[in-house]
């Protein structure tokens, strides 16, 4: 966890471009929070479970091989890849943004630019990067029958402009 922590780090605060897919959503949330928001404690449940700040929780409904649709934001960096209101994905996960730090995690330059349909959060974005984008599905599943993620495709023309 430490390497993947620190390249996120590397990434937010030198302006590359970045793409982080469930367990990388799962590691910017806590990379984030213990380095903007000066959390040291910040924690995951599944390796941390009796954290004080488990700021990733596992999810109320776990997300294991669920398909489903997620409302993406206006003016996201998401919703112009996708160039549509709502999409429909594939995710692998049972742990999650934990609801109960989501306010203050998204105080300031981290906010929500996707959700489920119950409101759930499914990404986030950094609104003062070139491109950091974190997706709690997996976009890249969709390679697996042949089609190429949109995310992926915006994260290549992401780096073509550095």
């Amino acid at each position: 966890m430490d390497g993947a922590l620190l390249a996120i780090r590397f990434a937010r605060e030198s302006g590359r471009p970045f793409l982080g897919t469930c367990g990388g959503f799962q590691h910017a949330v806590i990379e984030y929070a213990r380095n903007v928001m000066g959390w040291a404690d910040a924690e995951h449940a599944e390796t941390a479970p009796q954290s004080k700040r488990p700021v990733i929780a596992l999810l109320e409904c776990g997300l294991v091989e669920v398909t489903a649709a997620i409302v993406l934001n206006p003016g996201s960096r998401i919703r112009a890849a996708y160039q549509c209101d709502e999409i429909v994905e594939g995710y692998h996960c049972r742990y999650g943004l934990n609801p109960q730090f989501l306010s203050r995690l998204t105080s300031g330059n981290l906010e929500v630019t996707a959700h489920d349909r119950a409101g759930e959060v499914r990404a986030l974005e950094l609104n003062d990067h070139p491109f950091f984008v974190t997706t709690l599905f997996q976009p890249e599943r969709a390679a697996l029958k042949g089609t190429p993620p949109p995310l992926a495709r915006a994260l290549i023309a992401a780096c073509a402009r550095i």
